[in-house]
């Protein structure tokens, strides 16, 4: 039976490369797992991975720098923009200071009876840390973040939408959503899958914001993808979705590390269906130890190596 096993990856549009790298390593603790590119279009955008300590899926933040191409999106309604992830209860105080002395602003606040620090990447994407007890992700214990307070990964989205009712029978029936649902002032919150952490979609109601931008630019969330698990069940669950007459949705992409389906949901958010690949994953490539020191290609991008090298920003990890 067609089903979805949990969340796989987030995909950000942010400003320049140096300062995300910055954020999510230094900052935020995060392992760095592969330097690559963007693998649609012609112009030479990096594709950088941050993951916990495995590189689990429900794991991995990604982004596309896109400042040095001069496209900025805007963030709004009828879009995905928290990217909520999961670190132990007891450690919030820890990251509250943690943050300050980076000079990240922070705030607290109580969400679902919980408290959450809210807080901002530099290109102005917001960001959530939610307590879980009892994840049993394995967090990264980078640039002296201790183990017991390392991020464990990914613990939802959190999308803008002007009318919930839609998203909700999207995710519901067509889906695969968990039936109950927890409702909170103008937030809904439902858990998508089998897994029982890293799974959540937070529904805000958002009638004031303008329609937010859907394509690549600086300062947005670009997808929130889903694990699946194996094609034959991606295959399922395209069939499913496009069978209930949501068919803005894509043929499948083989992304090296994974192969992918997208779908533009009716809460505006681009949701992705992928499968890692059986032949390795993030270690196709590179072994465990050595992930993220090579700039990877796509075979097809391999004869322009050193002119694509040369057109992106240089970075230090």
């Amino acid at each position: 039976m067609a089903h979805i096993e949990g969340s796989h990856h987030v995909t950000l549009s942010v400003g320049t490369a140096q300062e995300d790298v910055d954020f999510h390593v230094k900052t935020l603790g995060m392992r760095f797992i592969k330097r690559t590119v963007l693998f649609d279009g012609s112009t030479p955008i990096y594709h950088l991975y941050y993951s916990n300590a495995a590189g689990d899926p429900s794991s991995v933040v990604t982004s596309f720098p896109w400042a040095q191409a001069g496209l900025f999106g805007k963030r709004g309604t009828n879009q995905a923009r928290e990217v909520q992830l999961s670190v132990p209860s007891t450690s919030l105080s820890y990251w509250h200071q943690r943050l300050t002395e980076h000079k990240v602003e922070v705030h607290d606040a109580e969400v679902f009876g919980d408290r959450r620090l809210l807080f901002r990447h530099p290109c102005g994407i917001e960001y959530v840390l939610v307590g879980n007890d009892g994840d049993p992700r394995v967090g990264h214990p980078g640039n002296g973040v201790p183990p017991e307070h390392a991020i464990h990964g990914i613990h939802g989205v959190g999308v803008h939408v002007a009318t919930p009712d839609r998203m909700v029978e999207f995710s519901q029936e067509t889906f695969f959503g968990d039936s109950a649902l927890t409702e909170e002032g103008d937030r809904v919150a439902l858990r998508i899958g089998g897994e029982k952490i890293g799974n959540n979609v937070e529904l805000i109601v958002n009638n004031t914001d303008e329609q937010g931008t859907w394509r690549y630019g600086a300062g947005t969330i670009h997808h929130f993808a889903w694990n699946l698990g194996t094609l034959a069940n991606q295959d399922e669950v395209k069939f499913q979705v496009e069978g209930a007459g949501y068919t803005d949705i894509s043929e499948l992409k083989d992304r090296k590390y994974f192969k992918s389906v997208y779908v533009r949901t009716p809460g505006g958010a681009l949701f992705e269906l992928a499968v890692t690949h059986a032949e390795g994953g993030w270690t196709c490539d590179e072994s465990p130890q050595e992930l993220g020191t090579a700039f990877q290609l796509p075979e097809q991008f391999e004869s322009r190596r050193a002119e694509i090298f040369e057109k992106l920003e240089h970075i230090e990890v």
